[in-house]
C-alpha cells in the first residue's frame, strides 16, 4: 500500500512540474507577443510600408495589363491563322446576340421613353418641344444606344464567359484540352470576341430604333404632340458623323466585353470561390472600360468634326 502511494505521489509531482513548465512557457510567449504587437512603429517603417504596398499595387497593375494586352492580340491574331472553328463562332453568335435582343430592345425603348418625357419637360420651358425628336435620336444614336447596349451585354454575356471558362479551367478541362493537342485560345476566347464585336454592333442598331420609338410613344401619346413632325425632326437633324460615332463604338465595346470576360475566365484560381471573383472582376472591369472608352471615342470625334 505504501508503495502503490508512493509511486502515486510521484507521478502527482511529475504531472504538477509539467503542466507548470507549460504554464510558464505560454506566459513567456505571451508575455513576448505582447511587447512585440504594442511595439509603435518608426516614422521611416511606416513610409517604408506605405511605399511597398503602393509598389506592389503598381506592379500588379502593370503585369495585368501586359497579360491582358498579349492575350488580346494573341485572340484577335489567331482569326488569320488554321485552325478556326467557325462552327464555335455561329454558336456564340446565337448565345450573345439572340439571347441579349430582350433586355436591349426593352432597355433602348425604355430609355428613349425617358428621354422623351424629360426633353419636353425641360424644352417646354422655351417654347421648343418640336425638337424633341431631334434631341432623342441624337442622344441615342450618339450615346445611349452603344453605351446602354454596352453595358448590358456585359452584365449578361461578360459574366457568363468569365464563369464558364473559369469553372474549365478549375475542373481542369483546359489542361485537357491542351493534353488532346486543342488550342484553348483558338476554340474557347477567338470565336466569342469575334462573336460579341459583330452582333453587339447589330445590337446596337436594334437599340437606337427602339429608342427613337420609345421616344414617338411617348411624345405622342403623352405629350400629344404631332408624330410626324418628331420623326421628321430625328431624321432631318442626323448628320453623318453622329451615325459614324455610334457605330465605331459598339466594336470597341464589343471587344472589350469578350476580352475581358475571357481574360479573367482563364486566370480564374482557387475553386469555385476563383469562379465568383472571376465573374466580379470581369463585369466590373468590362463596364468601368466601356464608360472610359466612351469619353477617348466622344472625344476624339468631337476634335474631328468640330473644325
Amino acid at each position: 500500500m505504501l508503495k502503490t502511494g508512493g509511486s502515486a505521489s510521484l507521478s502527482l509531482n511529475l504531472r504538477e512540474k509539467r503542466a507548470y513548465s507549460l504554464l510558464s512557457g505560454i506566459d513567456a510567449a505571451h508575455a513576448l507577443f505582447c511587447r512585440g504587437e504594442h511595439r509603435p512603429y518608426s516614422a521611416d517603417e511606416r513610409g517604408s510600408m506605405a511605399l511597398d504596398r503602393i509598389e506592389k499595387t503598381v506592379k500588379q497593375l502593370v503585369f495585368t495589363v501586359q497579360d491582358y494586352t498579349l492575350f488580346a492580340i494573341r485572340a484577335v491574331l489567331n482569326l488569320f491563322t488554321p485552325p478556326v472553328y467557325w462552327s464555335d463562332f455561329i454558336l456564340q453568335g446565337d448565345i450573345v446576340g439572340v439571347g441579349s435582343t430582350t433586355i436591349v430592345l426593352f432597355a433602348g425603348f425604355f430609355t428613349g421613353g425617358v428621354l422623351a418625357v424629360q426633353s419636353a419637360a425641360t424644352l417646354a420651358a422655351f417654347g421648343a418641344t418640336a425638337v424633341t425628336g431631334r434631341f432623342v435620336s441624337l442622344s441615342m444614336i450618339r450615346e445611349l444606344g452603344a453605351v446602354l447596349t454596352g453595358i448590358m451585354v456585359s452584365g449578361r454575356n461578360a459574366s457568363s464567359m468569365a464563369s464558364e471558362l473559369g469553372s474549365m479551367v478549375v475542373t481542369e478541362q483546359i489542361d485537357a484540352m491542351r493534353a488532346l493537342g486543342v488550342d484553348p485560345m483558338r476554340k474557347l476566347v477567338t470565336p466569342r470576341i469575334y462573336a460579341t464585336v459583330v452582333t453587339l454592333f447589330f445590337l446596337t442598331i436594334v437599340a437606337d430604333f427602339c429608342g427613337i420609338l420609345g421616344g414617338a410613344a411617348v411624345t405622342v401619346f403623352m405629350s400629344h404632340q404631332n408624330g410626324a413632325q418628331y420623326f421628321n425632326q430625328a431624321y432631318q437633324f442626323l448628320a453623318f458623323p453622329d451615325i459614324l460615332q455610334g457605330l465605331i463604338k459598339p466594336v470597341c465595346f464589343g471587344f472589350i466585353i469578350a476580352s475581358v470576360g475571357c481574360f479573367y475566365g482563364m486566370r480564374t484560381t482557387g475553386g469555385t470561390q476563383g469562379v465568383g471573383q472571376s465573374t466580379i472582376k470581369a463585369v466590373v472591369i468590362a463596364s468601368v472600360s466601356i464608360i472610359f472608352i466612351d469619353l477617348l471615342i466622344s472625344t476624339f470625334m468631337v476634335g474631328i468634326f468640330s473644325r
